[in-house]
């Protein structure tokens, strides 16, 4: 099945691996195949250069329900803590496409403000008052900081994107016809799957995604793709799907091997649960041989979701910490003083390599 039906735009390359891998009617097939086209495309993207520049901000913490960031793993016991605090990050890129142009991606430029509005955060506000705002949820930067820390000029920004859309307004950033955004140039690279789900949805789904945050967008403003994507050598974005049907996944050839950005998972207790230091993971891990566990917030599709995971996780390898895959989520779940004893297995924390390209 060809995903790619439209051109690209120069410079990018369309990844075929996975277009067939998700045929059989057996999720241990697909999972099987899907496995395979992964191991085949690492080693592929380790042979590639490196990005010439990879930095990851702090943005800000969140408290996220328990029973959402490990999915089934309390269904038969009390939450130790029934929230956790989520690590929003904001990942800058710069790189060459397959035609030698240096370009800029900035993955996950949230718009905290803007996203409260969405009902998820609307109801969650509710249970912290917004004075609490700097206690429960402290803001470390803001996408016009961490961009000027980097020293890059708004302008400088090609692409834009998320590895998914919820509760995410954009407007911000790419403006419209009657207000002109943040960054001037840019275009915002999204699944067309997800462009499409944003636009049509189920009531379950709706209550996190923010349809008003796309309205008024010139479409020239949007490249949606289809399948896989090569950005350019070391960089590309996997259609990973189950979390939203439209998921996609940066996979991003830094010093430290091949690192894997998405939200599927909440960290890597997620991604490598036998190895937890949680004992309620670990053991439940254990217990029912899952090699993840699933951020089951919409649970669009958690088979998809399951094998997704599995591909990220092969595809990124191990981390500095071997027990553990290369999996840099954009919401990390990590410690936080008012739940004491909530321990995270490793943590990625901000990450800077390589020079900005002037």
């Amino acid at each position: 099945m060809n995903t790619h039906t439209t051109p690209l735009p120069a410079g990018m390359k369309a990844i075929t691996d996975f277009d067939e891998a998700r045929q059989s009617s057996s999720p241990q097939a697909r999972l099987k195949e899907v496995r395979r086209c992964a191991l085949a495309l690492r080693e592929r993207m380790m042979a590639e250069p490196e990005v010439l520049f990879y930095r990851s901000f702090n943005l800000i913490r969140a408290p996220y329900p328990t029973y959402y960031a490990f999915s089934g793993v309390f269904a038969q016991a009390a939450f130790k803590f029934p929230l956790v605090h989520l690590l929003n990050r904001l990942f800058v890129v710069q790189y060459r496409d397959h035609d030698g142009v240096v370009r800029t991606l900035m993955l996950s430029p949230t718009d905290h403000e803007a996203n409260r509005e969405t009902p998820f955060f609307k109801r969650l506000a509710q249970k912290v008052p917004r004075s609490l705002d700097s206690v429960f949820a402290p803001q470390y930067h803001t996408v016009q900081s961490a961009l000027a820390e980097c020293g890059i000029a708004p302008e400088r920004v090609d692409y834009i994107s998320y590895d998914h859309l919820h509760t995410q307004d954009v407007r911000r950033w790419l403006g419209s016809k009657s207000k002109p955004g943040y960054f001037p140039k840019a275009q915002l690279l999204v699944h067309r799957q997800e462009w499409q789900s944003t636009q049509n949805l189920l009531p379950l789904q709706a209550d996190w995604y923010c349809p008003q945050g796309i309205e008024g967008i010139e479409a020239d403003r949007v490249l949606a793709f289809g399948g896989s994507l090569s950005l350019g050598p070391g960089l590309a974005l996997i259609h990973t799907p189950g979390h939203t049907e439209g998921n996609h996944s940066m996979a991003a050839r830094v010093p430290d091997g091949l690192r894997v950005t998405s939200e599927n998972g909440v960290g890597v207790d997620a991604y490598e649960p036998r190895h937890s230091r949680i004992n309620a993971v670990r053991r439940h891990a254990l217990n029912t041989g899952v090699e993840v566990i699933l951020n089951g917030n919409t649970l669009e599709d958690s088979n998809d979701q399951y094998i997704s995971m599995v591909l990220e996780k092969t595809l990124a390898g191990p981390s500095a910490h071997p027990e553990y895959p290369n999996c840099a989520t954009s919401s990390e779940r990590t410690p936080f003083w008012l739940f004491p004893g909530d321990v995270a297995s490793h943590l990625f924390g901000e990450a800077h390599f390589g020079q900005v390209q002037r």
